[in-house]
């Protein structure tokens, strides 16, 4: 029996007892999996992982996608993908104006079907500072009015990434249908969404602004600090996280590894799909397990 300790309220709780070097039981992997649906993101300390274990965990939960979509992966191990603090992506970090949701994204939305989890391991860590955050999307939908609810249920937003000649582009439904739980999730990642549809751009910024505002309140979020071994395995249908912007102001290295499961193309709530505007599918485009939740 897996001993689940929660970390917060909404989101986060630590799973002990268990031994992810090894295959895992049908139990374990079943308890993993509820924990992981209810708590939305779990962790694991003491779990000396190389790459190919990575891998092998991580399969038996789904199939695993390239390391990247833009950056690739390892030349040995193609579905794992190196994070270190002076990967390319934090180059221009300074270069936009800082808002409190800066930052804050959920793994590759731009893509019509987005990984729908995240296993990042850790190697080398700081002595301190570097921590990560998660935030409860669905927890963030259902605090707002049901008058907001109902309006923003009916929208669809633009989520883009362009990396010079590469472009990923899909449209999705602001708020999604989760596809194992059935709850309705604000589908409002900051760091890819750039305009909802239909709406003039003035209201579409104030509209994306009050909603980036509600998904990273304090009380939706857990925060989790790393030590050499640690596993986090999240959801990545129902929630967004911050990576540390910190150690940049330290001389700490920090080297991470992720591997990502091929996710299924998002729901809306009146059972429409997203859509593809450039790019292709993830890996093997799974098909859509929610209908319509009406």
């Amino acid at each position: 029996m897996l001993n689940v300790k929660p970390l917060s309220i909404h989101i986060g709780a630590e799973i002990h007892d268990v031994d992810l070097t090894k295959p895992l039981a049908t139990d374990q992997i079943s308890d993993i999996k509820t924990a992981l649906l209810q708590w939305k993101v779990v962790f694991f300390r003491n779990q000396p992982l190389n790459h190919r274990q990575h891998i092998d965990f991580a399969r038996q939960f789904g199939e695993p996608t390239p390391g990247h979509v833009v950056f690739g992966g390892d030349k040995t191990y193609p579905e794992i993908y190196s994070i270190a603090k002076e990967r390319t992506a934090n180059r221009n970090r300074h270069l936009a104006p800082l808002r409190p949701w800066t930052g804050w994204h959920t793994d590759i939305t731009a893509a019509i079907n987005p990984p729908w989890a995240s296993i990042l391991r850790s190697d080398v860590v700081p002595l301190y500072g570097g921590d990560t955050h998660w935030t409860n999307l669905a927890a963030a939908f259902a605090s707002l009015s049901p008058a907001l609810q109902k309006f923003v249920e009916t929208l669809h937003a633009e989520h883009r990434l362009a990396l010079g000649e590469q472009t990923l582009a899909s449209i999705h439904p602001l708020v999604r249908v989760h596809p194992e739980t059935g709850e309705r999730v604000l589908y409002v990642s900051p760091s890819f969404v750039k305009s909802v549809t239909g709406l003039k751009p003035h209201e579409s910024q104030k509209l994306l602004e009050l909603l980036w505002e509600q998904a990273i309140r304090p009380e939706y979020t857990v925060r989790f600090k790393w030590e050499p071994g640690s596993i986090a395995f999240w959801d990545n249908r129902s929630t967004a996280h911050l990576a540390p912007t910190d150690i940049f102001d330290s001389d700490f290295e920090r080297q991470f590894y992720r591997v990502t499961l091929v996710g299924d193309v998002p729901v809306g709530v009146d059972g429409e799909l997203s859509r593809s505007v450039a790019g292709n599918p993830i890996g093997a485009a799974a098909k859509p397990s929610v209908e319509s939740s009406a």
